[in-house]
């Protein structure tokens, strides 16, 4: 169903996890929101032991589109997409309470975090300063205001997302 990479055991898991995310993120979301939640599925099910082994899908796969709806405010009216909490939960038919324990559980398993790159809806990440500024010689800087050299060791070791200077920016 995906071309993540995971596990053979989890593979059935997975696919019961992101059929259901996929139909949420294609009914009420976006593309984006789709593929950010089949890698969160997808880290989950190659963890070991996988998380995913034990817990209802549509729980694990609620609590995965709550989490990543926190770290990209799908739940404040002012951005967009958005989708209120109950409803997202709802969409799964779980209890807001249980995706968004579960949403917790997905946040410290995968150890997300406000902001975070690695779970950024990508149309957010060219606007986000704070993606872009890294301790360069002891002075936090714009890494987009850098020579390419600065750019492709940040990207090397993770701390951006992309090298700004290949898409023009």
């Amino acid at each position: 169903m995906s071309d993540e990479r995971v596990p053979q055991t989890m593979r059935a898991t997975y696919d019961a996890i992101v059929g259901l995310t996929d139909r949420v993120c294609a009914e009420h979301l976006n593309e984006e929101y789709t593929a950010l939640s089949r890698k969160a599925a997808a880290a989950l099910a190659r963890k070991r032991p996988s998380p995913l082994s034990g817990g209802k899908v549509a729980t694990w796969a609620a609590g995965i589109l709550y989490a990543l709806g926190q770290m990209n405010f799908l739940f404040d009216k002012s951005e967009e997409p958005y989708l209120a909490p109950a409803d997202l939960a709802a969409a799964f038919g779980v209890s807001q309470q249980t995706a968004g324990t579960k949403a917790k559980q997905v946040r410290d398993i995968l150890k997300m975090r406000l902001l975070d790159h690695h779970w950024m809806l990508p149309y957010k990440l060219a606007d986000n300063m704070l993606v872009w500024m890294v301790l360069v010689n002891g002075l936090i800087v714009d890494v987009r205001e850098m020579p390419r050299e600065v750019q492709e060791e940040a990207y090397r070791k993770g701390i951006i997302p992309y090298i700004p200077a290949d898409r023009g920016e």
